[in-house]
């Protein structure tokens, strides 16, 4: 090929995208395509929803849920202290409108999360005396939570978070008190009772930090092992808590191949990006890492400079160029939240702070340049 054929055809691509941005921004927000409908033939596009969201009472949320989103997970509500606060009490009031809203939006909904070490009771992990339970007693308590959350929506949720972050950064596995009372036997009995609960539905391991090879491989020898046993699962989810410039696009898409390779869908399951500098040691989305409020690590209380926006579009560009690249292997991208009025990131790992990690500001209004610019992820 010639190098003046070559030179003809980049800026005939050229063209066409600049003929495409510029129609987009010719267009009002009502008018342009939303994200769902940019990347139809590559990936569900979803959304963390939260309790206002999920109740109709944040309404500007919902013309931007049905534009531009056809997936949603259920940010707290179905984690084990909303839903089920006392041994015997359930609250399913939240996690029941969170399934009707999916259901109206005929989105792909995902249940989050049946068994985790975080927003867990203390109570799930100890007799009425107060006194440790015995790994049967625990392991039998936690299958009874399964059999009612998930047979509750069966037929309705469509992908169940199953399990959620068992591993260290190092690969090693954590010590919550689900390891140190039952060892790994809770892993498999979670994905066992979830399967026997609705044959239908997928079922995930999730975690952040996948694209360390070693805790990714660790991931991915714990779904092979799982399956060895006979037991389903479908795909891993890789949650997307990424920051400017940390880590790299490569080392992401080599997470994105090792676990499709294995023969594993992969879903970015919790996407934002972060903007602001944090302390060192808080790399990932550990919850136990949280520190006060220090005005260095929020230097952009009233909006972000010029200059950080743009490094902010080209992140996500970025990912979104890797991830449309990797659409045969990747089924779901999911922004953790919907605005940045409400993103965790707000409070972690330092409380207080004013951050900017969502496509949409907290006026409900998008973030165009974004849109427009992630846009050219998919030619």
């Amino acid at each position: 090929m010639s190098l003046e054929y070559k030179m003809k055809a980049s800026l005939k691509l050229f063209v066409i995208l600049a003929g495409i941005l510029i129609c987009q921004s010719a267009l009002s927000q009502e008018d342009q395509l939303g994200l769902k409908e940019i990347f139809k033939d590559a990936f569900y596009i979803g959304s963390a929803v939260s309790y206002r969201q999920a109740s109709g009472e944040e309404q500007q949320a919902l013309p931007l849920l049905e534009k531009h989103f056809n997936s949603i997970t259920s940010e707290n509500m179905m984690k084990w202290g909303p839903i089920h606060p006392e041994p015997e009490r359930y609250n399913f009031v939240s996690a029941d409108q969170f399934v009707e809203l999916g259901k109206n939006l005929n989105a792909f909904i995902i249940g989050h999360t049946l068994v985790w070490h975080q927003q867990t009771p203390k109570w799930v992990f100890q007799n009425e005396e107060g006194e440790i339970l015995k790994r049967e007693t625990l392991l039998k308590r936690m299958e009874q939570h399964i059999e009612t959350i998930v047979g509750r929506y069966k037929g309705q949720v469509h992908g169940w978070d199953v399990v959620n972050e068992v591993f260290e950064h190092d690969g090693s596995y954590r010590e919550s008190e689900w390891y140190q009372i039952t060892g790994r036997d809770y892993i498999f009995k979670a994905f066992q009772k979830a399967y026997e609960m609705d044959p239908e539905a997928e079922l995930y391991y999730n975690d952040y930090n996948l694209w360390k090879p070693e805790k990714r491989e660790a991931a991915i020898a714990l779904a092979q092992e799982l399956r060895d046993k006979g037991m389903r699962v479908d795909g891993i989810g890789m949650q997307g808590h990424y920051m400017l410039d940390s880590p790299p696009v490569e080392m992401i898409e080599a997470s994105i191949i090792a676990i499709s390779n294995a023969g594993f869908k992969v879903m970015v399951t919790e996407l934002d990006v972060d903007v602001l500098p944090r302390p060192r040691e808080s790399e990932g989305a550990d919850l136990n890492r949280n520190y006060d409020l220090d005005e260095k690590y929020n230097p952009y209380a009233t909006g972000l400079p010029e200059n950080i926006a743009d490094k902010f579009a080209k992140r996500y560009t970025d990912l979104f160029s890797v991830f449309h690249k990797h659409q045969d292997k990747i089924s779901r991208i999911t922004f953790w939240g919907l605005q940045d009025g409400t993103s965790w990131l707000n409070n972690w790992p330092v409380r207080g702070r004013t951050n900017y990690p969502l496509l949409f500001d907290r006026d409900f209004q998008v973030k165009e340049e974004v849109i427009q610019s992630i846009s050219t992820a998919t030619f």
